[in-house]
């Protein structure tokens, strides 16, 4: 049975999280300590035995629900989705149909239909999966066993601080959840795919999200990628285990910090004159450009730089350190020549998001944070995503 306690302090809703699937709760002390120490030194190795353990618990017939090819691309391209009818399952669709006025309607999704990114066969969005599916098996379609072996992986994958924030982030999900929602949400919603066959010297992926995740990894040989991702969060306050959690904290507070350390003319020039109300990079505009705004790296003084290293981190850090360290320092080594651009208030509550957007994009770096209208309260939505223009899923290493 699913329980939710709404308990209002001042105008803040803060969902108290009581399950996760109705069977067994995924909760981060669920997972092994051998998931996340006695690696082998190797980490490829390590992510690879991981996810072939993953692999092995499924037969062969429904592997095939789980494991699909991996085709290297330069990048990944817009995909559509709409209902035909109210409350039917939705489907692929075309440009066209999708701004067919006869294709709208209550229930059948907003114009242009529900967006994500597809990239081979995997798909990610910031839509539900019920409006954008994702191949793969969802989290509450695993048994016990393999549900702790999906886990094992992803803790091999992700660093310490990025698995908790992962954890995070399922457990706002399940708090939007256990308070009622018309679409899938929860923590049995996410859902998990690999791409081609776990290896140390070939090319393959892992893909695991949900309504406000989509982690896309890429391993090849000794390189991990984690560029496209999407991170994000509704509710971003709940309480779980007696605890406030706040979602995205490290990036909305870092970024404030960054924010009050400028001096009057850094921030005139890093204040846009406009408001910025949604992701311009999110799913299905892999391989665009955007003409930077805002201010420019090599106007910051060296503690400032350390400051929006730190902001950066909280994306670029989600991945294991083996492959977070190369990819810190090529940011780093750019900074002269990255941009940041801030729209909306300067202030925030301590202790909650603001609802101001910032983007930080270099020569091989876009970040958006990019707080929510929807749900009334932007403060307690937001979207963000993280990219490399120049390695998208990987592409620098998987193609020639």
């Amino acid at each position: 049975m699913r329980n939710s306690i709404f308990v209002v302090s001042g105008l803040l809703p803060i969902i108290t999280l009581i399950t996760a699937y109705g069977s067994p709760t995924l909760k981060a002390e669920s997972l092994p300590t051998s998931s996340v120490t006695n690696m082998p030194a190797n980490q490829t190795q390590s992510a690879m035995t991981a996810a072939k353990s993953f692999l092995t618990t499924f037969d062969a017939q429904r592997r095939a629900s789980v494991q699909f090819p991996f085709t290297p691309l330069k990048h990944g391209t817009l995909a559509r989705f709409r209902r035909s009818a109210p409350n039917q399952p939705v489907q692929p669709v075309t440009d066209a149909k999708a701004a067919s006025p006869t294709a709208r309607g209550p229930g059948m999704g907003p114009p242009g239909g529900f967006i994500g990114e597809q990239y081979g066969t995997a798909v990610w969005s910031n839509f539900p999966v019920s409006d954008v599916p994702r191949p793969g098996i969802r989290m509450g379609q695993l048994t016990a066993t393999q549900r702790e072996a999906a886990l094992h992986l992803l803790a091999t994958l992700l660093s310490a601080k990025g698995y908790q924030k992962v954890l995070d982030i399922m457990g706002s999900d399940q708090a939007l959840a256990d308070g009622g929602t018309p679409f899938a949400s929860g923590k049995a919603a996410y859902t998990i795919a690999i791409f081609g066959q776990p290896s140390e010297t070939a090319p393959w992926m892992v893909q695991f999200g949900g309504h406000h995740l989509g982690l896309n990894i890429v391993i090849d040989g000794a390189h991990g990628v984690m560029t496209p991702t999407l991170t994000g969060a509704q509710p971003a306050l709940y309480q779980a285990g007696g605890k406030i959690v706040h979602v995205l904290a490290g990036e909305n507070d870092k970024a404030f910090t960054f924010l009050d350390s400028l001096n009057e003319k850094q921030r005139q020039q890093a204040i846009l004159s406009y408001k910025v109300e949604d992701l311009v990079q999110g799913p299905g505009h892999d391989g665009e450009t955007i003409v930077p705004e805002g201010l420019k790296g090599s106007f910051l003084t060296t503690a400032q730089k350390d400051m929006l290293m730190g902001v950066v981190s909280e994306w670029a850090g989600i991945i294991n350190d083996t492959y977070a360290a190369p990819r810190l320092k090529e940011i780093r080594d750019d900074l002269d020549e990255t941009w940041f651009a801030w729209s909306g208030p300067t202030t925030h509550e301590p202790g909650r998001n603001g609802s101001s957007y910032y983007r930080i994009q270099g020569p091989r770096l876009l970040i958006e944070f990019s707080p929510q209208g929807v749900g009334d309260d932007p403060t307690m939505h937001v979207h963000t995503v993280y990219r490399d223009p120049t390695n998208s899923y990987g592409s620098r290493f998987t193609l020639p």
